[in-house]
């Protein structure tokens, strides 16, 4: 295999809106007593530099004139998102590879993946829905010192797979960011239903995305495209 297709997780693999955007909210909410719409959360993450959603949440209290300290954002979206062992807002996650799509691209590709997720978090998803699914590597944000919109985790992954030939699949413009710098092509996922897609679009070519497509299940006409 001289290709290696590296994903992100939320919005690539797992659908997270009513997972990781809601807590975000709920976050907010609690803080703030404010409600912030998911719009303003999309409009934030399209301004780039927003892929921690502690840090998205504690910025927006900020912004709205409430001063938390961080680890007080961190301790409640942990506790709402993770809940007691894993039974909090991460089960509303849904998987969005087909059957069989995983299987098919590793027939021909290594699968990696690099997420701004931590590990515990990636494993909870993982173990839920594809333990079969040999992803290697797995970069998070906690083996990085730089996380996205850095390139670190690519180039860690490069490091790992030397002489293989890496493709990047994520959602949002910090993803294509760090696929840029790396050197990397990216293929951009704007869903139909995506908030500010329009917008997403545009920034994901400004990036020079090889693709946008509406999904990962469109992934294998894209991959001929960036290959």
């Amino acid at each position: 295999m001289d290709a290696l297709i590296v994903f992100d997780m939320d919005g690539v693999l797992a659908e997270v809106t009513e997972s990781y955007r809601e807590a975000v909210q709920q976050t907010v909410e609690h803080f703030t007593a404010r409600r912030p719409e998911r719009d303003l959360i999309q409009q934030y993450k399209n301004a780039g530099g927003w892929n921690n959603d502690w840090a998205l949440s504690h910025r927006i209290a900020a912004d709205w004139g409430v001063d938390v300290p961080y680890q007080t954002v961190v301790d409640y979206f942990n506790q709402i998102f993770i809940g007691k062992d894993g039974d909090g807002l991460i089960l509303r996650e849904n998987w969005l590879p087909q059957d069989g799509l995983l299987q098919r691209l590793s027939a021909q590709f290594g699968l990696s993946i690099f997420t701004g997720r931590l590990r515990y978090e990636l494993n909870y998803t993982l173990r839920r829905f594809a333990p079969e699914v040999a992803f290697d590597p797995i970069i998070c944000t906690g083996d990085v010192v730089r996380t996205k919109p850095a390139p670190d985790g690519l180039l860690k992954i490069g490091e790992r797979k030397p002489g293989q030939r890496l493709i990047y699949v994520g959602d949002t413009v910090d993803d294509a960011r760090a696929a840029r710098d790396a050197g990397v092509p990216f293929i951009g996922i704007a869903a139909r239903e995506q908030l500010r897609r329009e917008e997403v679009v545009e920034l994901f070519k400004q990036e020079q995305a090889t693709a946008v497509i509406e999904t990962v299940n469109q992934i294998e006409a894209a991959i001929r495209e960036a290959l």
